[in-house]
């Protein structure tokens, strides 16, 4: 026993004593905390003993779009991008400029509905069988479009399709899931009210457009108790039709999706399109009395053409990038716009001004195209003075240095932003919906980058011409009256 005491205390001796150089190297909080060995190889070196794999060569020439429209009319697009995950997407022409009074907000409602209960799943087994692809589904409710959307592996493919085209093409509608949802939604309404922007853009909207595009997309509180069961299960059936429906996919084979999405997808009624709503631009104003100590504004104008007018949706687009802005608390840094016009000629000059920013909402055939601000309510009548003045200074001109910024600002974003799977699914659904195929990347970059100075104003100018659009939320007591504002574009 005390020979093998000794054997053992000799070892512990030696072994203290070989390592006592690489201890020595260890920080002291890796003394404490740590008892392993720890890799002294600098990372600017390769590890000894492991072999790098050679990188995958990139390929020869760029994903491309490719599109199928089945016999009932259903479009299915697809773009290959690289990569082990793939993104699915079932877009429809279908959003708030469909509903009428009697069921206003009910495609509100489709987006708390969206992934529950079907004619072949319960809730509980859709949201298991997604946990188990490892998947995440997502719906969003616009007003001229749906987006039903889920993120999967591409291993998993083919049980993530057959979940969404579920989900989409088989609701059930069951009346306690409907009125449970509708509860939530009550609860989430109330709560926009600490949200100045939604509040301003739907009060907006409601002036600025007679038709569709003047309907609530987020339903009023009063009229939540008129969505249940059947008005939603008759919305579903007059405008969730085969040709208004685009299955878009990022990260899969073109022909592997249409072999798989075909029998799924051709029991989707073939019934035709009833047209698109008609929105008739009228401007006007909108206000509502708040207690707080900041006042939040919105001026706006028409953009005519929205979309489908490229040329003009790109310079609304540089407009966007040209003022910027932001809040008056931005940490800066590259990307955060600190160079703008907003921030350099409001933010920075009026200590007041708690927010300033660029606003652009675009639709199919017309857009909204102007400023949001929060300020002080005690210089709300200055706030739309500068607002309205930061609007007619881009009509007067704009210098070229400033111009090339917002140029790049814009395209650094668009090319930024298709990096995203999610987002070229997304840019390839909505894109077919609206001009029956997907435009080229370069083609609305080369247009970026061919707008000159005397186009953009020339089209601000144009901006300028069409009724102004007001909506005021706080000390409305002290904002300048419609007719005043609008005189200072007539």
């Amino acid at each position: 026993m005390a020979a093998r005491k000794a054997l053992s205390r000799a070892f512990s001796t030696s072994a203290v004593a070989e390592a006592a150089p690489a201890l020595a190297q260890r920080s002291f909080l890796a003394k404490i905390f740590s008892s392993g060995s720890r890799v002294n190889t600098p990372l600017t070196d390769e590890l000894p003993g492991v072999s790098i794999p050679a990188p995958i060569p990139a390929p020869e020439t760029a994903p491309t779009t490719q599109l199928t429209k089945l016999s009932n009319g259903f479009t299915i697009a697809t773009e290959n991008t690289p990569g082990a995950t793939a993104t699915l997407g079932i877009y429809v022409d279908s959003g708030s400029v469909y509903e009428s009074p009697y069921n206003t907000g009910v495609s509100h409602l489709l987006e708390y509905m969206a992934f529950k209960t079907t004619r072949s799943r319960t809730h509980l087994r859709m949201i298991r069988e997604v946990e188990a692809i490892g998947g995440n589904v997502l719906a969003s409710a616009s007003r001229e479009q749906m987006a039903y959307n889920i993120d999967t592996s591409k291993a998993t493919v083919p049980e993530a399709l057959e979940v969404l085209a579920d989900a989409v093409l088989n609701p059930k509608f069951q009346s306690w899931e409907v009125a449970e949802q509708v509860r939530k939604m009550e609860a989430d309404v109330k709560n926009l009210k600490d949200n100045p922007q939604t509040t301003l853009l739907e009060g907006l909207h409601s002036v600025a457009y007679t038709g569709g595009l003047g309907r609530p997309l987020i339903v009023p509180e009063g009229l939540l108790g008129g969505l249940n069961a059947d008005v939603l299960a008759d919305f579903y059936a007059a405008n969730y039709t085969a040709p208004r429906m685009v299955l878009a996919g990022a990260g899969v084979d073109h022909d592997e999706l249409v072999r798989l999405a075909e029998p799924l997808l051709a029991g989707a009624p073939a019934a035709g399109s009833s047209g698109e709503p008609t929105s008739s631009y009228v401007g006007g104003d909108w206000r509502q009395f708040a207690a707080s100590p900041l006042t939040h504004a919105i001026l706006a104008f028409e953009y005519q053409g929205g979309w489908r007018d490229v040329k003009g949706s790109v310079a609304m687009t540089v407009l966007q990038y040209l003022l910027g802005g932001g809040g008056s608390f931005s940490a800066g840094g590259p990307g955060k716009g600190m160079h703008s016009r907003l921030y350099t000629r409001v933010l920075n000059a009026h200590p007041w001004m708690h927010n300033c920013t660029a606003l652009n909402s675009i639709y199919n055939s017309t857009g909204l195209v102007g400023i949001f601000a929060s300020a002080e309510s005690s210089q709300a009548a200055d706030m739309v003075d500068v607002l309205c003045k930061e609007m007619q200074a881009v009509a007067k001109g704009v210098p070229e240095a400033e111009l090339e910024r917002a140029k790049a600002a814009a395209v650094s974003n668009v090319l930024m932003n298709l990096e995203s799977r999610a987002v070229v699914a997304e840019d390839v659904g909505r894109q077919v919906l609206t001009y029956g195929h997907r435009k080229p990347v370069a083609e609305f970059v080369n247009e970026i980058r061919g707008l000159k100075a005397a186009d953009l104003t020339a089209a601000v100018g144009k901006l300028l011409k069409t009724p102004p659009s007001m909506a005021v939320l706080g000390d409305i007591a002290h904002v300048p009256r419609y007719d005043q504002v609008a005189k200072r574009f007539g």
